[in-house]
């Protein structure tokens, strides 16, 4: 028996997940690390701390699984899409990478939209924001110039890692498709696009697919996780289409909706549906596409108020259930980092508003969870005007997902019934991703029905939709009210 191991690197936590050749979870193991903000807007991570959870990561597998290194047959890593590290001439990092959530780039976007936007999204199928990579290094260009001028290399965060393990330089082309430097027409890096910012197609990675083989664990790496050299490693791909597969979303029409650091609500379509306030990607599958919506700081906002105000999630949770609908009155935004669907505006903030004395911690958290299920069916409601077919039943896939009162929260304020899975981690698409790569899966579908296992039903109670649809009305009001002074920032 020969097993399979899939690596996700999230926003603030790498998950490793190792399966057998019969699609199931042999072991797991998680390592948390730091997202940095070193000023206003600032999402910013350290590359050592994401090598530092790989190991780790490796060895804890290993001992979980008691299996030896020898009888894992393939590795696959998966990321968050347009996290980018700049790398001089020797590979080695200059800076901390730039995560996709940083907002620093707002002028910088702002003026690719006004003199470019039209050709850019022709080519790219989206319209400049401060989440894609080419404004993010225009920001670097303009603010640390002696940076920009060393950088030789451009990696992105899955990359880097995987070139730690085989020192092979390259990516895939749905992680190309995210850097606002890649023509999705032609399927290639383009060469305007480049010039905006001032570099060279050579800075960038060689493009291949999600599948392919690309290296072996090098003796170096194999000595720090634990891994055998000479292990096959596959490029892999990023973490939204990964929890995309390992959801089971392998056909037009299925929809995933997604409840981690960024909320995602995707439909698996035969083509890219090309929208300012949608983001497109292609799927692993030949032909098919997952556009879909973008909540910035969905679990991040729920980690954010733990890390802030205390306690653990199941005790949160607990004493939140006993609040009723609307938080009496308490309605919170997660604009922590701007938000993108609908409104593509960096410049909103998060909010608690309607506090009264009368309401306790329970009562905020209850609202955060709420607020966060509010940021979704505004992505949901725009969805909807674009007349994309879709399942009324859905896959909840995250982190997020794991709370059970998050979870009828989501199903009552969104109207749909959601099916979740024994797992629905990135790091198990990568495990079946390596699985599909090295011929032990003969395909994508025969991997989603090995590995994907249904665990739970949650149904919406349409009493509370209601109800929630009346609170929503006024969160409506409150971000169209605070917006303007936000812009005025």
């Amino acid at each position: 028996m020969k097993f399979l191991l899939g690596i996700d690197f999230g926003g603030g936590a790498s998950k490793a997940t190792l399966i057998d050749e019969s699609g199931n979870i042999i072991a797991e193991n998680t390592v948390e690390y730091p997202t940095l903000y070193p000023e206003n807007g600032a999402c910013e991570q350290s590359p050592d701390d994401w090598i530092n959870a790989l190991c780790e990561n490796c060895k804890a597998l290993l001992v979980k699984s008691k299996i030896s290194a020898d009888r894992i047959l393939a590795v696959a890593i998966d990321s968050a899409t347009h996290t980018s590290l700049i790398c001089d001439e020797n590979f080695v990092p200059i800076r901390n990478a730039i995560h996709w959530t940083d907002s620093r780039s707002r002028k910088q976007a702002d003026k690719l939209r006004a003199e470019k936007g039209e050709e850019i999204f022709k080519k790219t199928f989206h319209k400049p924001d401060t989440i894609w990579t080419l404004p993010q290094l225009l920001w670097l260009k303009e603010n640390e110039a002696d940076n920009f001028a060393k950088a030789k290399y451009i990696f992105f965060e899955k990359d880097y890692i995987r070139y730690f393990l085989t020192g092979v330089y390259c990516t895939d082309f749905i992680e190309a498709q995210g850097s606002m430097l890649f023509d999705c027409n032609k399927m290639c890096w383009d060469k305007s696009l480049c010039e905006l910012v001032g570099i060279n197609e050579e800075m960038l990675p060689p493009i291949v697919k999600p599948t392919d083989i690309i290296g072996n664990v090098t003796k170096t790496a194999a000595d720090a996780t634990g891994l055998k050299e000479g292990t096959t490693v596959i490029c892999g791909t990023t973490d939204t289409v990964m929890e995309v597969f390992a959801s089971g979303a392998v056909n037009k029409g299925d929809v995933t909706v997604k409840l981690a650091t960024a909320g995602r609500i995707c439909v698996i379509t035969d083509k890219p549906y090309p929208d300012r306030h949608l983001v497109n990607y292609s799927h692993i599958v030949d032909g098919l596409w997952y556009p879909g919506t973008a909540t910035k700081s969905c679990a991040a906002s729920y980690r954010w108020y733990r890390d802030t105000f205390g306690g653990e999630y199941k005790e949160l949770d607990n004493k939140a259930e006993n609040i009723p609908i609307g938080a009496e009155g308490l309605i919170f935004h997660p604009y922590l980092n701007g938000e993108l669907t609908p409104y593509a505006d960096p410049a909103l903030c998060g909010s608690f508003t309607g506090v009264r004395a009368t309401h306790t911690k329970a009562h905020f958290t209850r609202a955060v969870l709420e607020g966060v299920a509010f940021s979704m069916l505004d992505s949901k409601l725009y969805l909807d005007s674009l007349n994309i077919p879709y399942n009324t039943t859905v896959t909840a896939i995250g982190g997020g997902t794991k709370g059970k009162l998050w979870r009828q929260i989501l199903s009552d304020v969104l109207g749909l019934t959601m099916i979740t899975t024994k797992s629905s981690d990135s790091s198990l698409g990568s495990a079946m991703l390596a699985g599909v790569a090295t011929g032990v899966f003969s395909s994508a579908e025969e991997a989603a029905q090995k590995c994907v296992k249904r665990e739970d039903v949650t149904t919406p109670n349409k009493e509370n939709t209601e109800k929630y649809r009346k609170v929503f009305e006024e969160y409506k009001k409150i971000h169209d009210a605070l917006a303007p002074i936000y812009d005025a920032r």
